[in-house]
């Protein structure tokens, strides 16, 4: 009786840790279904870009000069207006959304801004400078320019859709009702620190942070008026890491560069401008209440490739891919020139996908997708959301 009895409070505790098991499986399921149903992929119609050369498709070679060869010979197999062998990041983006390359708004050749424009041009900065892109490469196109160039667009194209028979032609344009639903990038600052370092002191230049980051906070507020919603917002790189101030550095002095052979003090400039842009994305949050806005840390993903080249597949990171740079002797990617009167062709190394840097300024396309592989996913994203998910306010 007493073994019967055992028994069958066995059974009752197997059968209730059973029941429980059961409830918390299906308690789980239930709200890993929820979660899916509740958050799809977000469905972007089109893409907004706003920045400089390291997302600029084609804006300054269309105002200026052309970009020459090899830059695009590897994806694209020609020039493609970017400063690179191949992809920017901003391809790799309209590459995950399943969107098309941009047309940059100022190619008005073969153009096509149905699923958006870039308005980012080489050489841009969020403040206005007073010099001239022939002085020192800065593009006429600050970051209010390109703005002011996204409100003519979106009025124009309003205007002129209604004006078009055509259902060929009209499908180059964008459709007003999503703009609202659009991404809206960011990828710029660069340049302002850049101008910086050759025209002020450090104390100088950092005290102008502030003020370049009010400029950018604009800048998401204008559009958040106008009904845009989701914004991508890259921080800048590691500016000390870029192999132009190695060009025509002497023997630096200790503790001039860190354990990587970047511009300490320079990088250290580029964190201070990234805290202050963390900073004001996270007040604009609280500011635009249906906005959803991302910070990207594309500092980190650069600086991996510094400090752990070998480990991402890459050689020497601060040796330039494509043009001649030797301890006297510079010429640039694309051009010529003569060394102890020998002329010499600044051409692409033999395998850029083992490179970081393309030209001394600019990324290879292997760069630009470590740098894309990295943040589109989340990983170094603030929320830590994919880009997939980034019109879900958090």
């Amino acid at each position: 009786m007493k073994s019967d009895l055992e028994s069958a409070k066995l059974m009752v505790s197997s059968s209730a840790v059973f029941s429980w098991l059961l409830l918390c499986l299906l308690t789980a399921t239930a709200t890993t279904t929820t979660a899916v149903t509740v958050q799809p992929k977000c469905t972007f119609p089109a893409i907004y870009n706003f920045g400089d050369s390291n997302s600029d498709t084609g804006g300054i070679s269309a105002a200026f000069e052309p970009i020459r060869d090899p830059y695009g010979q590897g994806f694209f197999h020609r020039p493609a207006g970017r400063d690179s062998d191949g992809r920017l990041t901003i391809d790799f983006i309209a590459e995950r959304l399943e969107l098309p390359y941009l047309s940059a708004y100022l190619n008005s050749l073969g153009s096509n801004f149905r699923h958006g424009a870039n308005f980012a041009t080489g050489g841009s900065t969020i403040r206005r400078q007073n010099e001239t892109i022939f002085q020192y490469g800065i593009s006429p196109f600050s970051l209010d320019m390109q703005i002011a160039q996204f409100d003519q667009f979106k009025a124009r194209s309003a205007q002129i859709f209604t004006q078009i028979k055509s259902r060929y032609d009209r499908e180059k344009l964008p459709r007003q009702e999503e703009f609202s639903k659009a991404l809206y990038t960011f990828d710029i600052g660069q340049n302002d620190l850049s101008v910086g370092f050759r025209t002020m002191s450090v104390d100088q230049l950092k005290a102008t942070i502030p003020d370049i980051v009010s400029h950018l906070a604009s800048a998401v507020q204008n559009i958040y008026q106008q009904g845009g919603r989701t914004f991508w917002v890259h921080n800048t790189g590691p500016l000390g890491c870029l192999p132009v101030n190695m060009f025509y550095m002497g023997t630096p002095a200790p503790g001039y560069l860190d354990n990587s052979g970047c511009v300490k003090a320079q990088n250290e400039m580029a964190m201070e401008f990234n805290r202050k842009l963390k900073e004001t994305v996270i007040n604009l949050r609280k500011e635009l209440t249906q906005a959803a806005i991302t910070y990207v840390d594309v500092y980190a993903a650069k600086y991996e490739m510094m400090n752990n080249p070998k480990k991402l597949g890459f050689a020497n990171p601060l040796k330039v891919c494509c043009g001649y740079h030797e301890k006297y002797d510079h010429i640039w990617c694309g051009n010529k020139g003569k060394v102890n009167n020998t002329e010499i062709y600044g051409g692409s190394c033999p395998n850029p996908a083992m490179a970081v840097s393309w030209d001394g300024v600019h990324y290879t396309e292997a760069a630009n997708k470590h740098v894309a592989d990295r943040t589109l996913s989340g990983l170094l994203t603030d929320p830590p959301v994919p880009i997939t998910r980034a019109c879900y306010r958090q």
